[in-house]
C-alpha cells in the first residue's frame, strides 16, 4: 500500500505542458490530472487503498492483480497506453496495480472527474466507453480461463495484437510468469505452449518478448 512518502504529489493540470500527443491519449480525460512515472514493478495502488483517483496509461504497461489466500497471484488485466483503470464500485480498491515495465500514468482525482462528468457530455461518454471496455475485457478473460492451455495462449496473443494494432508481430512487456498468472497456468505450461505454437508454425519466437504471428488463421481457429 502507498505510504505518505510514496504518494504522488498532484499539481493542477494546467501547470503541466501537454505532452500527451500520443494517439492513445485522446478525449477530455487526457486534459486533466498529472502524469507520474513508475519504475518497473512499482506499486501504483494496493488492494484496500482508498480509491480516490482514476488512472490512464500514457506509456508502458500496468497489471492489476489479487493475491489469493494460498499465496498465488491472479492477474486480472493488463492496461496499455490509453487504457483507463482504477474504477471501483466502492470506496476502496478491490485489487492492486503495478507497473510492469517503466510506465507513465496520468492520475486524476476521482471526485473532480465525477463532478465534471455531470456537466460535460464528452467526458461522461469517455468514462462510459472505458467502463464498457473493461467489462468486456473481464468477460473475455473469464471465458479464456475455461479453455485449453493452447487456446488461452493463442487468445492472449491475439488480444495483445488487437489492442496494439499489430499485424505481424508483438512485443510483450510482460514476463512468462505474468502471462501464466493471467491465464491461470503454470509458467512451465506457458513456456511449453509457446514452443508448441512455434513448432506448429503459428508463431515464431524472435526473442523471449518479441513474437512473430506467422499464421493468424491458425491462432484464430484456436481462439474461436
Amino acid at each position: 500500500m502507498h505510504t505518505e512518502a510514496s504518494r504522488p504529489v498532484l499539481r493542477p493540470a494546467a501547470s503541466i505542458p501537454h505532452r500527451l500527443g500520443s494517439p492513445a491519449m485522446q478525449g477530455p480525460l487526457a486534459l486533466m490530472g498529472t502524469p507520474f512515472p513508475y519504475a518497473r514493478n512499482a506499486e501504483i495502488y494496493g488492494e484496500g487503498d482508498e480509491a480516490e483517483y482514476l488512472y490512464q496509461v500514457i506509456s508502458g504497461t500496468v497489471r492489476t492483480y489479487k493475491m489469493l489466500e494460498d499465496g498465488r497471484r491472479q492477474i486480472g488485466g493488463f492496461h496499455l497506453p490509453g487504457d483507463i483503470f482504477g474504477f471501483e464500485a466502492g470506496e476502496t480498491h478491490s485489487s492492486s496495480a503495478e507497473a510492469v515495465n517503466g510506465a507513465q500514468v496520468l492520475i486524476i482525482k476521482r471526485s473532480a472527474v465525477m463532478l465534471r462528468a455531470e456537466r460535460e457530455r464528452d467526458l461522461s461518454q469517455q468514462l462510459w466507453d472505458a467502463t464498457t471496455r473493461e467489462l468486456q475485457r473481464f468477460r473475455n478473460h473469464m471465458l479464456l480461463l475455461i479453455k485449453t492451455a493452447e487456446e488461452r495462449v493463442a487468445g492472449f496473443l491475439l488480444d495483445i495484437a488487437r489492442r496494439t494494432a499489430s499485424t505481424t508481430s508483438i512485443e510483450l512487456a510482460m514476463s512468462r510468469q505474468d502471462i501464466a498468472d493471467y491465464l491461470g497456468l503454470t509458467i512451465e505450461t506457458v513456456s511449453r505452449t509457446f514452443t508448441q505454437l512455434e513448432q506448429s508454425g503459428a508463431i515464431a519466437l524472435a526473442t523471449s518478448r518479441r513474437i512473430e504471428l506467422r499464421n493468424r488463421a491458425a491462432l484464430n481457429r484456436l481462439n474461436a
